[in-house]
């Protein structure tokens, strides 16, 4: 099984900047998520994250580059897994069911728990909003063959978006990170921890790997 341990940074919490959350996190071990799954195209975009927590907070930063961006969904529980879309998902030790949370590049989310892919519970806008992040969207110099863009998206997740838990000090969780974009003109499914299915699925939490908080 994939496994990755969150470290636990007492020079930050949830009140300190975004910008001093993302510094902390570009110091740390960064992670790949390269299983690219279901290559319906020859898209691969380059996908890194890091990751650490407070007691009462996930600090998320991902890392991309890619050939093309697309930003249209601005509000909460928008379709963002159509736009250039990178996403957490995450059971923790003990729950039934698990959270999905999906950010497109700008950081507009889409929130989700339940035990698979129906019937699922989208959280309000008043819980989902309660999630900080910090978007920074570069693209390549002009003088190159192909234009590439390159975007970062820091993440503040505090625990009281999650019902199952209050602390994260040794906690453990079942979770798997991904990118995709369903309507980008190159759809593409990479995971973390890969999935073995016929068809383009994230929902299925058998497959994700595991995460601890030190």
């Amino acid at each position: 099984m994939t496994k990755i341990k969150a470290s636990f940074i007492a020079a930050i919490d949830r009140h300190s900047s975004l910008t001093d959350i993302s510094d902390s996190l570009d110091r740390l071990e960064k992670h790949t998520i390269g299983h690219h799954l279901w290559p319906a195209s020859a898209a691969k975009p380059d996908v890194k994250f890091s990751i650490a927590h407070h007691s009462d907070c996930i600090f998320l930063k991902y890392y991309v580059t890619e050939s093309t961006l697309r930003a249209v969904c601005l509000q909460p529980n928008d379709p963002v897994y159509q736009d250039s879309c990178v996403e957490f998902f995450i059971s923790f030790e003990g729950d039934e069911g698990y959270y999905n949370l999906e950010f497109n590049c700008i950081g507009t989310c889409l929130m989700g728990y339940g035990a698979d892919r129906h019937n699922r519970q989208l959280l309000p806008a008043d819980v989902i909003t309660r999630i900080k992040h910090l978007a920074v969207i570069q693209s390549a110099s002009p003088s190159s063959a192909s234009v590439l863009f390159s975007w970062q998206l820091t993440l503040m997740i505090p625990t009281e978006v999650f019902s199952s838990i209050s602390s994260l000090q040794g906690a453990s969780a079942k979770a798997n990170f991904y990118k995709c974009g369903d309507e980008l003109p190159e759809p593409h499914f990479l995971a973390w921890s890969e999935i073995e299915a016929p068809a383009p699925d994230f929902h299925l939490p058998e497959f994700f790997g595991q995460l601890d908080f030190e």
